[in-house]
């Protein structure tokens, strides 16, 4: 499913107009987004959490020549699923 799809998804489920579920579908990511980045988890119950995760400097190499070579440390989005979003996943476990 991509983003198009599930606006036509929420609008027939909610039984409101493309336009809107469009415009609460960006609110909606924006608002993640922002908390995200301003280190905020944002915790939805039954569906998971979003927060940002540090990532320590490493060394790597490079696949085309073989080199080390420093990678940087830096901030990453994490996404961990909640329990209702496993088990609708997978239910048998």
């Amino acid at each position: 499913m991509n983003k198009s799809e599930l606006i036509d998804h929420m609008a027939q489920s909610a039984d409101i107009t493309k336009d809107a579920a469009a415009k609460a579908l960006n609110a909606g990511l924006e608002a993640i987004i922002a908390a995200v980045a301003k280190n905020e988890p944002v915790a939805i119950l039954g569906f998971g959490t979003f927060k940002a995760s540090p990532r320590a400097a490493r060394t790597g190499k490079n696949p085309q020549t073989g080199e080390e070579m420093h990678i940087a440390a830096t901030v990453v989005p994490k996404f961990t699923p909640g329990a209702g979003f496993k088990s609708a996943v997978a239910p048998g476990k």
